[in-house]
């Protein structure tokens, strides 16, 4: 990617149970602070530990629609974090969004009264009918501009920040919210444990014993805009997307490909979109769901990309995997160490898999260096890459 197409990233936000916004995150990050446990936001029989966001602000809550709330929270925040208050039809401004859960009629009681009654209320289809995350974004903020809703499994965020950054190239908006959101609801809790792959205990991403995934929710935006829109607004920004990468190697269902060759492409493409070459990265935030097979093809992936000397983390250890807002979060969490200087340790981590070429950071970790790679392994064979830079 030629520098002149590189898009400033001139706001941030982020809610998860790491905290209710960037600054909060970071100092969960910084203390270790796992804020998991059971779960509270619906009956359910099923004991696994997640991690659910404390508290949504009441200005942003919305019956019924959580993803959406969580969705609103960090868009106000990277927003205000842009110094983009009131009225925001005077821009050309794009809203990419990625999801899972928000894009599912997600009411068991809706089919289980249609089931055994042949009826049921509309209320759960109406929202449902409602709740196109992006389309949603656009009217609350009185945006102008594309909007589409990214629903790609758990690569959706990522690839949503990818699907702005092409708008921005190909001129079809000046500003792009970008990002994802998800919430935890009991679909899916049910749906990844009868895969086999949640596990009892705190998740482990990389290590040598880990037995499964922890589902979590929240949101992640970035606003990314050109720099010609950002010299008219009087905005600086220390930080760029610099490249995107995506391919599907249509392996398996749910299972990643042995060889990893489609995350290999996705990162191979990242590097050449962002110009630059692998040792030039300082850090990876890996997709890292400690789940058995996800680890060991994207730890080897990594090390023969990138060599066995890598600083690399997986952040699921504080927020737990989610979903179709991983990419959003952690392309949030990328650029905020980028700006900060460091990397968390990679919680959970505690003994080396011998099969696993890299060992992730045990402890908060000092990073230098222009650019970090965040990485997403979705279902469906689906893979994508992002590079993010410092000026």
């Amino acid at each position: 990617m030629h520098e002149n197409n590189r898009m400033f990233i001139t706001g941030i936000g982020a809610i998860s149970a790491a905290g209710s916004n960037v600054a909060d995150t970071l100092d969960s990050f910084s203390l270790k602070n796992r804020n998991a446990g059971a779960v509270t936001l619906f009956d359910t029989p099923l004991k696994y530990p997640v991690f659910e966001v404390n508290k949504i602000p009441d200005e942003h809550y919305l019956e019924g629609q959580r993803t959406l709330s969580l969705a609103l929270c960090a868009v106000i925040e990277a927003l205000n974090d842009a110094h983009m208050e009131g009225d925001l039809s005077k821009y050309r401004l794009g809203i990419s969004m990625g999801t899972t859960v928000a894009s599912q009629l997600n009411d068991l009681d809706f089919y289980k009264s249609y089931r055994s009654t042949g009826s049921a209320s509309m209320t759960s289809v109406d929202r449902y009918l409602k709740g196109n995350l992006a389309e949603f974004i656009l009217r609350k903020i009185g945006a102008r501009g594309p909007a589409l809703t990214v629903v790609n499994a758990c690569s959706s965020g990522t690839d949503a920040i990818g699907v702005a950054l092409s708008w921005l190239n190909n001129g079809l908006c000046d500003i792009a919210i970008a990002g994802g959101a998800d919430e935890l609801n009991r679909i899916p809790l049910c749906g990844f444990g009868a895969l086999g792959i949640v596990s009892m205990d705190l998740c482990a991403p990389f290590d040598r014993d880990r037995n499964g995934l922890n589902l979590g929710e929240g949101a992640g935006i970035l606003i990314l805009e050109t720099k010609e829109s950002a010299r008219k607004r009087g905005i600086t920004s220390d930080l760029f997307l610099a490249g995107y990468g995506s391919s599907s190697d249509a392996y398996h269902l749910t299972a990643p490909h042995p060889e990893g060759k489609g995350l290999k492409i996705s990162l191979q493409k990242a590097l050449i979109d962002a110009g630059i070459k692998p040792e030039e990265v300082s850090f990876v935030n890996a997709h890292g769901t400690a789940t058995p097979d996800n680890d060991l093809v994207e730890g080897k992936v990594l090390a023969e990309i990138f060599g066995t000397d890598l600083k690399m983390l997986s952040t699921k250890g504080f927020t737990g995997h989610t979903l179709g807002a991983a990419g959003g979060l952690e392309a949030v969490f990328t650029a905020s160490a980028l700006r900060e200087g460091w990397i968390p340790a990679s919680i959970g981590f505690k003994n080396k898999d011998e099969a696993i070429p890299l060992t992730p950071v045990r402890e908060r970790t000092v990073i230098n260096g222009r650019y970090a790679v965040s990485t997403s392994l979705a279902f469906g064979g689906n893979n994508a890459a992002i590079v993010i830079g410092k000026v």
